[in-house]
């Protein structure tokens, strides 16, 4: 027998001899985790969300929901962004249509070193369970997400019609861009 086919036999028997031991309790050795795919980083360096709460855990669809809460932040400069909802179900849905914000405006203005109160206000449109939280994106660094918490809604779906002059707005503009981008990038010969 050659060398390597030794080394094959023996780490063969080791699992073997291992398995025998362990395999009815491997179970219990490896330890399970489990999480709902929120990004890694949650809460902004330069800004946080804090104090984040929703008006009711249970809903229908066509009632509202408002999540408030407080951004706090960290810097100096004044920074740019615009808060959203940002929610993540079991189903397809997630499905929610934003009705009034408060700072009003899709982009707002956030002070340096400034506490601001905000309130999002979103009715349901697809029955469902949602962990919802509330979702800062900050120009230039990034998006950053509240603590979130679980929302049951239920009823039956309410279909919105398309707006098809948006989406034709949409896809020129789309258009338009990869004209420029095409037309002004320098073609390289690899």
């Amino acid at each position: 027998m050659k060398m390597v086919d030794k080394k094959i036999l023996a780490v063969a028997v080791g699992a073997i001899f291992v398995l025998g031991i362990y395999g009815p309790n491997l179970a219990n050795i490896v330890q399970t985790a489990e999480a709902h795919g929120v990004q890694a980083q949650l809460q902004s360096r330069f800004i946080q969300i804090t104090d984040e709460a929703l008006t009711r855990q249970s809903l229908s669809t066509g009632e509202t929901l408002v999540l408030t809460g407080t951004l706090v932040s960290l810097v100096e400069r004044d920074q740019r962004g615009w808060i959203s909802l940002f929610s993540e179900s079991t189903n397809s849905g997630n499905r929610w249509e934003i009705m009034a914000r408060d700072p009003p405006g899709v982009v707002i203005t956030i002070p340096g070193n400034s506490i601001t109160d905000y309130a999002i206000t979103a009715k349901a449109l697809e029955p469902g369970v949602y962990h919802v939280h509330t979702q800062l994106n900050v120009a230039n660094v990034g998006p950053g997400l509240g603590p979130g918490s679980t929302v049951v809604v239920e009823g039956e779906p309410i279909i919105k019609p398309i707006p098809w002059a948006m989406l034709a707005y949409q896809s020129v503009m789309i258009a338009a861009a990869y004209v420029v981008t095409f037309a002004t990038r320098p073609w390289k010969v690899i």
